[in-house]
């Protein structure tokens, strides 16, 4: 039958606005972060079922907690991006990009926040440090981080050294049992050169003596100086490391209202041969 003059043609059934390669770039996009997310939760619960019951004392700055969130978390953002590109779900693409947003935006406000509020930032910091310095005996894993930063930035305790009696295990007073009193980890020592074994009772006694005598030995200057000026010799490393985290997101949000576009289209298409398909003058 004659089609109706001024009507265009209306495109081949085979002919798709969803272009392959937007669609399952987002996919193996999603696939590897989820794929990450996965092993992220496993290592966490590992972790978490391998401590002791003491380490639930230290819920807020525990590793193994914090894995499992971010891990969960991820899983079920890149599980949208995933099924909702291979399925080609607007409300899943959507929603997706949506969180993905709000991901970024809340890390540029945090960003941007502790750069104006440096002052409450370090204070948020001093006062995450002292609660770990007070469980450093309960968490195993708390305990190594905190071993690994004060051998990385050759410093102890928060502010000094002296910090460390806020441990009940290192607290200087009299009526302390411990054999650890007035001492500080072995973290603090000054290293030895060509040492075979680590000697782990180098700071015995160590609060006891003034910061010139206690120099000799261990490291007397606290972290939380040390911290901030290795921030702020390495802003363009920590710019480059945001940098890095933002690309990932930024591509995600792009491909995802990309695909979202290309598959509104395409409704739209169908919809119109629908249309002309049922018009007898077609």
């Amino acid at each position: 039958m004659a089609r109706r003059p001024g009507v265009p043609a209306a495109y081949g059934e085979e002919f798709s606005f969803v272009s392959p390669l937007v669609k399952y770039l987002l996919f193996f996009f999603n696939m590897l972060f989820w794929v990450i997310s996965m092993v992220m939760v496993a290592v966490g619960v590992y972790a978490r079922l391998m401590k002791h019951a003491a380490a639930l004392a230290c819920l807020a700055v525990d590793p193994a907690i914090l894995l499992i969130v971010v891990g969960v978390l991820m899983f079920l953002l890149t599980f949208c991006g995933c099924i909702g590109s291979l399925r080609e779900n607007i409300c899943l693409l959507q929603t997706f990009s949506l969180c993905l947003t709000i991901v970024f935006l809340l890390q540029l406000a945090a960003g941007i926040l502790g750069f104006v509020f440096s002052d409450k930032a370090r204070g948020k910091v001093s006062e995450i440090i002292n609660n770990a310095i007070v469980h450093y005996r309960d968490d195993l894993d708390l305990q190594n981080l905190i071993d690994f930063g004060q051998k990385k930035f050759s410093c102890c305790g928060g502010i000094s050294y002296r910090d460390w009696s806020q441990n009940m295990y290192f607290n200087c007073s009299e009526d302390n049992p411990s054999r650890e009193r007035c001492s500080v980890p072995y973290s603090c020592c000054l290293p030895t050169p060509n040492q075979a074994v680590i000697n782990t009772m180098c700071g015995q006694g160590m609060q006891a003596l003034d910061y010139l005598e206690a120099s000799k030995v261990i490291y007397t200057n606290g972290c939380i100086d040390k911290l901030v000026n290795w921030i702020h010799s390495n802003l363009f490393l920590l710019g480059g490391v945001a940098l890095g985290l933002a690309i990932p997101q930024l591509v995600g949000i792009l491909l995802s209202q990309v695909l979202v576009n290309q598959i509104k289209d395409q409704i739209k298409l169908q919809l119109y041969n629908q249309q002309h398909r049922a018009d007898p003058w077609y």
